[in-house]
């Protein structure tokens, strides 16, 4: 599985040019014509033309598959500033992944959300004319299948907070708060929601929604999920055992110095710049290039997210 992901990277990287560069620019204007359009006319026909309908979309409406994203926006002008502010997480996580890498993360979260809609997301009669608790429980589930753009564009914030987790959100313009604070936060709030009980039996399994919304960060992120742990919260995770051995043993565990940049005769295919391991001397780690360096520059896990970048 390592190996198939350490593939998979390195075709992406030869590849990273490739795809449509500045996806979010396209989602984020088209998000803003369908808003204005609708403050305009009063109305909401291009929204209800482009949004998820499972029952349009088996009358050969197909375009709906897609066309959803274009449907985030809530009705105000404010949504505006959320539209800009996904853009500027999308630019950025586009940025470190490269276009070809970042196109396959956010189709396969359309995708991903499509087949779970297709299969799960309830019909409405065609005539309207449903019980009260069918009525009750389409107003409690369908809400969610039409902000599926909301919930795609939300899994940006875990994905930058992961490759950033240093950086600073200002909320309310004045406070400041890292990315890896908001992140957690979010994914608290989303695994509240999601084994909720105060939700009927009858609901499940549309309470999953907001897991398979983020099915594409998990894939993507992998082992870089960590990077939302802050780096001394690991390191001190990382001390505990060996200083529980020693005690126990009564011994300090010494390991000889070693320069961070020592070489080896035995050939290797990635190297870390900053402690010189190899994908050879510590096969469990995975090797990422920095694509903010100038030039090619290896990096092992630990030293992805933090290092200098070399101008």
């Amino acid at each position: 599985m390592k190996s198939l992901r350490q593939s998979f990277n390195r075709f992406c990287f030869q590849n990273r040019n490739k795809g449509i560069p500045n996806l979010m620019l396209y989602i984020a204007l088209g998000n803003a014509i369908v808003l204005i359009m609708s403050m305009v006319n009063g109305g909401s026909i291009l929204y209800e033309l482009l949004c998820f309908d499972k029952g349009k979309i088996l009358q050969g409406q197909v375009w709906r598959l897609v066309s959803y994203v274009f449907t985030q926006s809530g009705g105000s002008i404010i949504s505006l500033l959320f539209l800009y502010f996904f853009y500027m997480l999308g630019r950025h996580v586009e940025v470190s992944m490269g276009t070809f890498r970042f196109n396959l993360f956010y189709f396969s979260g359309v995708v991903l959300m499509d087949i779970f809609a297709m299969i799960f997301c309830p019909v409405i009669p065609e005539n309207n004319l449903v019980s009260s608790e069918t009525y009750a429980f389409l107003s409690a589930v369908l809400p969610e299948y039409y902000q599926m753009a909301y919930y795609l564009h939300l899994s940006l914030i875990l994905t930058f907070a992961t490759l950033y987790p240093e950086s600073r959100f200002m909320i309310f313009f004045i406070i400041p708060v890292k990315a890896w604070l908001i992140a957690l936060i979010y994914l608290l709030l989303e695994a509240i929601a999601i084994f909720n009980l105060s939700y009927p039996v009858m609901y499940f399994p549309h309470n999953l929604f907001p897991l398979v919304a983020l099915a594409n960060y998990f894939l993507f992120m992998g082992s870089d999920i960590k990077g939302l742990i802050p780096m001394s919260w690991r390191v001190k995770l990382g001390r505990f055992p060996r200083k529980k051995a020693a005690k126990k043993t009564g011994t300090i565990p010494f390991q000889p110095a070693t320069p961070p940049y020592q070489k080896t005769n035995i050939p290797y295919t990635h190297r870390c710049e900053i402690c010189g391991r190899t994908d050879v001397s510590n096969p469990e780690l995975e090797f990422r290039y920095c694509s903010r360096c100038n030039g090619y520059h290896c990096y092992c896990e630990d030293h992805i997210n933090n290092h200098t970048h070399i101008e």
